[in-house]
């Protein structure tokens, strides 16, 4: 028997703001809210439990200072690369420079919190 990951909690400063973010990063909806003021994301239908892991933006008060110790690697799954590389900068996100060379077929971006994350060249199907 094995394990799957359910979730992952990200400890941020605005719930809100990273909720909605990440929402329209995976077509996510919202699926409860808890009274600490964490806000859970997950596929519309599915929810937790379901073959995609739910995302729970925790409230973490300080900022993050120094490099993620995990970060989140995302693919297209309706376009190739470069338009949602556009799609992901018209929701928020920005580019982001962690000593890449510049020849990576990946991009490495930062969520408004300054988390980073890659945008995987190759397109994968939906789920």
């Amino acid at each position: 028997m094995a394990c799957r990951i359910s979730e992952l909690v990200i400890d941020c400063t605005d719930p809100e703001r990273l909720a909605a973010f990440w929402s329209g990063v995976l077509g996510y909806v919202e699926l409860g809210r808890e009274d600490d003021g964490s806000i859970e994301i997950g596929p519309p239908g599915t929810g937790f439990g379901g073959p995609q892991p739910t995302l729970v933006l925790s409230p973490g008060g300080e900022p993050r200072t120094g490099k993620l110790r995990l970060h989140i690697d995302v693919n297209a799954t309706d376009r190739d690369q470069e338009a949602e590389l556009e799609r992901l900068l018209a929701l928020g996100a920005r580019p982001a420079d962690v000593g890449q060379s510049g020849e990576e077929s990946w991009h490495v971006l930062a969520d408004p919190e300054g988390n980073e994350f890659c945008l995987l060249r190759r397109r994968l199907p939906p789920l």
